[in-house]
Parts: C-alpha cells; structure tokens; sequence
C-alpha cells in the first residue's frame, strides 16, 4: 500500500482541550505529524483530513476507494450512527481500519455499537495516540497480505 488516508470525525479538532483525562494532551496536529513520520519512513503518502460533517468523511472515503488508497478512520460520534459512512466504506472498495484514542468499550453503552465496523477491516480502541501507529501497521500489512 503506497498510500492511506487519515480521516478524523466530529470534535477531534478539539484534542488536547476536550477531555484530555479520555483522549490524552496531545493535539491532533501532534497526532499527524506523529503518523507522518511513521509513513514517510516507511514509503507511504499519508494525506491528514479532519471534518464535523458527515458527508465530508463520506466523500473522502469514496475518494480514497477511487485512488485505491487505504482508510485510518476515526468517525468519533458517526461510528455508532452513520449508516452514510457504512455505506461509503462497503461501496468504495477502500480497506478500512477503524480507530479510536478511548477504548470505547468501557463507556457508555451508546459506544459499545459500532454502525462501521461491520465493513472494515479491524477496529482498534483504548490505546491513545499509539492506536493511529498500530492501525497504520495493520493496514499496510493486511495490504502486503492481499498482494502474495
């Protein structure tokens, strides 16, 4: 996989203000520059979006399935409602891996269903900043596996 799209949801412009006894003191800026060293040392073009609307994650999901790009997703809130976004991810031919800074699970019980998962690849949650490297890894490798 030569390239993978970054895309955050709602309020994720907010890290490092909102809450950071959940989503840690680290800005998403800190969180980009992060995973854009790890993929330039690694040979792949990473391009970072952020977005609070639905239909601008939909858009780029189906833009990164056109240019065969795999998908870093966090969809904050619109994991749990966006039947737009699952339908974006499934049509697209994108692989998807989901991920969340909070392990999701040990939250509100409205977190605990996710509208996304079903159609990607894997879903990582709970381990902070470190989750968009895991996620990253495991996108590029599920990628090389389909390849041999």
């Amino acid at each position: 996989m030569t390239a993978i799209f970054l895309i955050n949801g709602p309020n994720l412009n907010l890290l490092g203000q909102r809450e950071p006894q959940i989503y840690g003191a680290d800005t998403l800026a800190d969180i980009e520059a992060m995973l854009q060293a790890h993929a330039t040392a690694r040979g792949v073009t990473l391009t970072c979006r952020q977005s609070n609307h639905e239909g601008d994650l939909v858009s780029w999901v189906q833009e990164a399935g056109l240019v065969g790009a795999g998908v870093l997703l966090n969809a904050g809130a619109y994991t749990h409602s966006s039947i737009a976004l699952r339908d974006a991810i499934s049509g697209s031919g994108a692989k998807v891996v989901e991920i969340h800074l909070s392990n999701v699970y040990a939250r509100e019980a409205f977190r605990h269903k996710s509208m996304i998962a079903p159609v990607c690849a894997g879903v990582i949650c709970g381990f902070g900043k470190t989750g968009y490297i895991l996620g990253f890894d495991a996108l590029t490798a599920a990628a090389g596996a389909s390849q041999t």
